[in-house]
């Protein structure tokens, strides 16, 4: 029966998401649902003292991140640095590889730490206007941007700041760099295969000839984001423009740099970490610099790159800076709430009789630390249709019981990060998950129309992760 509670919980929280509602609402409510059949008297003691804690707990580490990450993004797109990215990339493989141009500007952005969801509105424009000129079923698009934004450069990569890849650095105090060849090798697996798939639906429409807009070659944009970029499909040659291409690439770089110098240097600020009570503020602890180098690393990495996308074109951002930045800060809002309140949701349901009969199954099937972390994380994932989500309940559930199992078997917390964070990118982005509905927004299809090849990325993506645990349990690469 306890376990039957815990399946009926995650069911309907899955099912809430699925139907649009807000999980900041409906989480909390699932999780005492839960309390509740198991022991009304514990529902009041368990929101406080569980989902509470671990909700604050949440969004005291991770808020900023998110903000940051948000407010850079917008500027990224209002200043024009993405525009100008855009016609690099072009200018570099030509407009006829439309799908290789969009994955690797949705790469580039989610690298240097523009939000997930930020990119599909500053690349869609993009996107429609090249699979337009080359003829590409619309259809497309929302995998294309999937594979450039939602898969590798989102938590395989090493040094991606996207919050999938820094909660992992909390838990086993490693930092956003980890394991750098099994991510490099985890991302060259899900980029080959899905641009040999992407290019594979591109050459069968076209041999059934399907265009852009079907088959009848008539139709209207309906999308959100419905409006083009007029791009001059010429390389240009005038020195002032080519130097303002080249300069809109030094926010992105600078985020990644600074983040590597700030994870080196901030230890050595604090070698011995920051104790309050040199202060006379006993109240406020010790700060542990292993938990929190990887964060603060990141934050302070994107306030120098929100710094340099002012500076590219301030005339150009401070006529709608306002609007921007409070547009920006209120998608922080939400996708800080909403992954919190999932979190607070996985510390109810962790702490119920029934989890320990899920946890002990998966243990007792799958020994191997690793391989338990990735299916217990894609499962989780899956579920709760977040990859942050699934990843904190795994996490926030099972954590301490990682740590020890990769002492006893000797597996660096590097590799363990990569292949949880790995993990939670993969069956996360079910059809109710909130990246795919608003892809699917932005470009006026339905899951019907695309849904089909995001799932086909997403499958790339899980095997992805158990490849790279081949490749270390064979080599011992790192």
């Amino acid at each position: 029966m306890d376990l039957v509670i815990i399946i009926l919980a995650l069911g309907l929280l899955m099912l809430i998401a699925y139907r649009g509602f807000s999980v900041i609402l409906f989480a909390p409510l699932c999780a005492l649902l839960a309390v509740i059949l198991t022991e009304p008297s514990y529902a009041l003691p368990f929101f406080s003292n569980i989902f509470m804690e671990k909700m604050v707990g949440f969004i005291k580490n991770y808020f900023p991140v998110f903000l940051l990450g948000a407010v850079f993004g917008k500027l990224v797109e209002m200043s024009g640095i993405a525009e100008s990215i855009a016609k690099t990339i072009i200018n570099l493989v030509g407009r006829k590889r439309a799908i290789l141009a969009i994955v690797l500007m949705c790469a580039i952005l989610t690298y240097s730490g523009v939000s997930l969801f930020v990119v599909a509105f500053a690349v869609y424009p993009f996107a429609a206007n090249l699979f337009r000129e080359a003829n590409i079923p619309k259809r497309l698009i929302p995998g294309t941007i999937a594979l450039g934004a939602l898969s590798f450069t989102m938590d395989a990569m090493p040094g991606t700041p996207q919050i999938q890849n820094v909660i992992p650095t909390s838990f086993f105090k490693t930092d956003i760099y980890a394991a750098p060849i099994l991510g490099i090798i985890g991302s060259l697996f899900v980029l080959c295969l899905g641009l040999l798939y992407l290019e594979r639906r591109r050459k069968k429409a076209q041999m059934a000839g399907e265009g852009y807009f079907g088959f009848n070659g008539a139709g209207e944009e309906t999308a959100v984001a419905a409006e083009t970029v007029n791009m001059s499909a010429a390389p240009s040659t005038n020195s002032a423009s080519i130097g303002r291409q080249v300069l809109a690439f030094v926010p992105l770089i600078l985020v990644g740099v600074a983040n590597k110098f700030f994870t080196i240097s901030i230890p050595k600020w604090y070698p011995e970490g920051f104790d309050f009570y040199k202060l006379g503020l006993e109240a406020f602890g010790k700060v542990d610099l292993a938990t929190v180098t990887g964060i603060w690393s990141v934050e302070l990495a994107l306030v120098l790159g929100i710094i340099t996308a002012l500076a590219y074109d301030w005339k150009r951002v401070s006529s709608g800076f306002q609007q921007g930045i409070n547009a920006s800060i209120g998608g922080a809002l939400l996708a800080a709430m909403n992954t919190g309140s999932e979190y607070g949701f996985g510390g109810v349901i962790a702490s119920l009789p029934g989890f320990a009969t899920v946890r002990d199954s998966i243990s007792h099937t799958f020994t191997n630390p690793l391989i338990n972390g990735a299916v217990t994380t894609n499962v989780l994932a899956g579920i709760t249709g977040s990859a942050s989500g699934g990843m904190g309940i795994a996490l926030s559930a099972m954590g301490d019981k990682y740590i020890q199992a990769i002492t006893q078997y000797n597996i660096p917390p590097e590799v363990m990060h990569r292949v949880v964070a790995m993990a939670s990118g993969g069956m996360d982005s079910l059809p109710h998950n909130g990246a795919v509905i608003t892809l699917l927004a932005v470009t006026g299809l339905t899951h019907k129309q695309a849904y089909g090849d995001i799932f086909a990325v997403t499958i790339f993506k899980t095997l992805a992760c158990f490849f790279v645990i081949l490749v270390y349990s064979l080599t011992g690469l790192v």
